[in-house]
């Protein structure tokens, strides 16, 4: 054999096989917990969002420390706005909400965030707000409303054009809905209005996951309602189901999710290679079973699911971070969960995931960061 030709082959050879190689390298997460916001329980539910380097929480719901739903617990509603500086000394309550609420979408505008819908124990809401941290000042500022209230829907930003899918529209509904609303942001304020755009190809659904990959708005996961017949009680159905919005083509349908993910942290984070991934999220595999496990409840989903849509494939690129200490069944704060029911906001290149629901009636205080490698 020609050498020439012999060492193009061993060339050719070493470019496929650091091409398959690459193929196969899933991006990876360093972890790391900020400080724990300053309640001995935390919330689910809570809104968040970043405004000129502070990390801001606020209200969201709890069962007081100590108690259960099935134990006699009282669920009770926050209205209280938290900020953490950057250098991580500590959190501070800046202000209050409305009202005390929780379960609408948080969505980083600008050098703030959006607070959209949500509910407290007996209504649901359809405000908008907008929440900005300013040299000590905190300021809320009222945007066009939602056509109507609206609670566990999710949603994200594009190009300036706020989408939001999905929902409950009242504590007692027995049926999802089946809205998908944008509300252009580009528009002087005196002439935004929510726009209804055509639903997506499928069931109606509350706690999605949204997300976006070049332009694109994603639809993931979430879970139906229904009452069986024979029933008066209204049951969930868990999806795995993903769709896809093109503002000029439409809706698509793309590859199922490997299982659902309802209540993920939510939007989904996209990385700089059009990348998107969903840290955890609830099964349903134990929703018939939580009355029976109460305190015994293992927790939710644990990992990274990556979506490649230049392939349509689904691949697990990690796991969210977790601790479990000794006697988690009745000391659950001690531990590290992969939370539910909460945003996921970027703040200094770290996905933040702060607070939410560690298993069902039980809530976390920590905030979680993770730092794409």
């Amino acid at each position: 054999m020609n050498r020439f030709l012999f060492y193009l082959i061993i060339a050719a050879t070493m470019i496929i096989a650091s091409c398959e190689t690459s193929e196969k390298i899933s991006p990876s997460f360093e972890w790391s917990q900020l400080s724990a916001v300053p309640d001995k329980v935390g919330f689910a539910g809570s809104f968040a969002g970043i405004s000129n380097d502070h990390l801001i929480v606020a209200g969201g719901s709890q069962f007081p420390e100590g108690t259960r739903p099935w134990s006699g617990g009282v669920k009770t509603w926050n209205d209280k706005i938290l900020a953490l500086t950057s250098d991580g000394k500590g959190w501070k309550e800046i202000g209050r909400l409305p009202r005390a609420m929780g379960y609408g979408i948080s969505l980083n505008w600008k050098d703030g965030f959006l607070l959209i819908g949500g509910a407290n124990q007996t209504e649901h809401f359809g405000e908008v707000y907008f929440i900005r941290y300013q040299n000590d000042q905190l300021f809320v500022d009222t945007l066009m409303s939602l056509p109507h209230s609206l609670a566990n829907s999710c949603g994200t930003i594009i190009n300036n054009i706020v989408y939001v899918a999905g929902g409950l529209s009242s504590p007692v509904a027995s049926s999802a809905e089946h809205v998908f609303w944008a509300l252009d942001l580009n528009r002087p304020r005196e002439q935004q209005q929510w726009k209804t755009l055509p639903s997506w190809p499928g069931e109606a659904r509350m706690l999605g996951v949204a997300g976006q990959i070049n332009g694109e708005f994603y639809l993931l996961s979430g879970t139906s309602l229904y009452i069986p017949e024979g029933d008066s009680l209204v049951h969930r159905r868990y999806l795995q189901d993903g769709f896809v919005f093109n503002p000029d083509k439409g809706w698509r349908k793309i590859k199922a999710l490997p299982h659902p993910v309802v209540a993920a942290p939510s939007p989904a984070y996209t990385n700089a290679n059009q990348q998107l991934f969903i840290f955890g999220g609830d099964d349903g595999s134990r929703a018939e079973q939580n009355a029976v496990l109460k305190d015994q409840h293992p927790g939710f989903r644990t990992e990274i699911m990556m979506y490649d849509a230049r392939k349509d494939k689904w691949t697990i690129a990690g796991a969210v971070f977790t601790d479990q200490q000794p006697d988690p069944e009745n000391s659950p704060g001690a531990s590290t969960w992969a939370p539910v029911t909460t945003p996921l906001v970027v703040w200094d290149k770290q996905i933040i995931i702060p607070q939410g629901e560690a298993r069902p009636g039980v809530r976390t205080n920590r905030v979680l960061a993770a730092h794409p490698q």
